[in-house]
C-alpha cells in the first residue's frame, strides 16, 4: 500500500508554540516525536518508505528533510496551501507516476492514534475494498456526543473486508448540535469523519475529472511535467491558481460512485487544541488533574495545563481549568474551555502586522 501524508496545515490553534516556520505537524506535541514522524512510523507495517509521499508546504521542505534525513520518503512542496482536494489530487498523480496501481491511503500528518495495530488493520481492510473500486473512508467509532467533528452515516448493507465490515455510506453530515450528536451516538449508525480516505490513484483522478474539471486540468499539466523533468516549474505555475477546497466538499459530497466506511476503534484524536493534549496526557497528570511541562511550580491549582518553554520558571497559584503556554517570544493565558479560540489571536496578530509572532 502507498500512503500520501497531508502535512500542509498551519496549526494556528497551537500558537504560540506552533508557528509559520514550524507548525503543529512538525512539533513533538504528544510527547514521543514530531507528529509527521509518528504518522510515518505507524505505517511501517503497511508501506515501505519509498511508498510514502509527504505533501507539505514548500517553506517546510528543509525542516522535513532534516527530520527524515537518510530516509527514502518522497516529499512534494506545495507553493501555497490549497486545502485537501488539490493535495489529494497531487498525491494521487504522483503515486501513479511512481507506478502505484493499487490502494493509496490519504491521511493527515497531525492526528494521534493510540492503537496503531487497530489502525493498521482498518487501513488494510479499506485498501482491499478500494482495489475493487470506489473510495473508502475510515469511520472513527464515537465515544461521546462530539459537536466539533463531521459525521459519516452508514447503511445497513456491508461486505466482508478481511474480517472487518465495510458499510456503504449513506451521507456525510456537518458538525451537529449537541442534541443531534447525542442522537447520532445512540443510533450506532454514525462515525466521526477523520478525513482519512483510501482509494486507487485512478479512482481519485477519475472523480476529480467528473466533479472538479479545473483541478483535473491543472493536475494533468503537472502529470505531463513529471515526464520531462519540469515538475517543480509547472507546480509553481499551476498550483496557486487551483481552487482551495476540501476533498469532502469537492468530491465526497458529489460523487455517485461507490463509497464505503470501515469502522475503526484506535484511540484516535485530531489533536485539535491545547485541551486535547491535556486530555491525551492524562497519565501524566498530578493528583489534582494538572499537566505541566518545563520548569513550573503549581500551588493550589486544579485541572490546568502549564507549559514553560523558555528559560524561566513559570509559577502559578490558584488556577482552575487554565492554560498557560510560555515561550521566549510570547505568553498565552486562556481558559481551557475556550482554547479553540486561540486561532483568533493569530488572526488579530495578522491584522496588527505582527508577523514576527506568527
Amino acid at each position: 500500500m502507498y500512503a500520501v501524508i497531508m502535512a500542509g496545515g498551519s496549526g494556528t490553534r497551537f500558537w504560540p508554540v506552533s508557528r509559520d516556520r514550524a507548525p503543529k505537524q512538525f512539533l513533538n506535541i504528544t510527547g514521543k516525536a514530531p507528529m509527521v514522524v509518528e504518522t510515518c512510523e505507524r505505517l511501517r507495517a503497511l508501506a515501505d518508505e519509498e511508498q510514502i509521499i509527504l505533501v507539505l508546504g514548500e517553506r517546510h521542505l528543509k525542516t522535513a528533510r532534516e527530520l527524515f534525513r537518510g530516509r527514502q520518503v518522497h516529499m512534494l512542496g506545495e507553493p501555497v496551501g490549497r486545502n485537501t482536494a488539490p493535495c489529494i489530487g497531487l498525491g494521487a498523480v504522483y503515486a501513479e507516476h511512481l507506478g502505484c496501481r493499487g490502494a493509496v491511503a490519504f491521511l493527515p500528518a497531525d492526528h494521534f492514534i493510540g492503537d496503531a495495530e487497530a489502525f493498521g488493520r482498518a487501513l488494510s481492510a479499506a485498501g482491499g475494498v478500494a482495489e475493487s473500486g470506489g473510495i473508502v473512508t475510515l469511520g472513527i467509532v464515537p465515544t461521546r456526543p462530539e459537536t466539533g467533528y463531521g459525521y459519516i452515516r452508514r447503511s445497513g448493507d456491508w461486505k466482508d473486508a478481511g474480517g472487518q465490515k465495510a458499510y456503504s455510506v449513506v451521507e456525510f453530515v456537518e458538525k451537529p448540535d449537541l442534541h443531534t450528536a447525542q442522537r447520532f451516538l445512540s443510533s450506532g449508525e454514525y462515525y466521526w469523519n477523520a478525513g482519512i480516505f483510501v482509494a486507487t490513484p485512478r479512482s481519485i483522478i477519475d472523480e476529480i475529472e467528473k466533479h472538479m474539471p479545473d483541478l483535473y486540468d491543472g493536475l494533468m499539466r503537472i502529470k505531463e511535467a513529471l515526464k520531462d523533468g519540469r515538475f517543480q516549474e509547472e507546480l509553481a505555475q499551476v498550483y496557486p491558481d487551483l481552487e482551495s477546497i476540501s476533498f469532502d466538499y469537492g468530491i465526497m459530497e458529489k460523487t455517485n460512485g461507490p463509497v464505503f466506511v470501515v469502522p475503526c476503534e484506535c484511540g484516535w484524536s485530531d489533536v485539535g487544541s491545547w485541551a486535547s493534549i491535556h486530555e491525551l496526557r492524562q497519565e501524566e497528570h498530578d493528583q489534582r488533574g494538572n499537566f505541566s511541562q518545563g520548569e513550573t511550580l503549581l500551588i493550589d491549582c486544579d485541572k490546568s495545563f502549564v507549559s514553560a518553554g523558555g528559560d524561566r520558571l513559570v509559577a502559578c497559584v490558584g488556577l482552575k481549568n487554565c492554560l498557560v503556554v510560555d515561550t521566549p517570544e510570547a505568553l498565552l493565558v486562556a481558559d481551557l474551555d475556550h482554547c479553540q479560540k486561540v486561532r483568533r489571536v493569530v488572526d488579530e496578530l495578522k491584522k496588527r502586522g505582527k508577523g514576527k509572532l506568527l
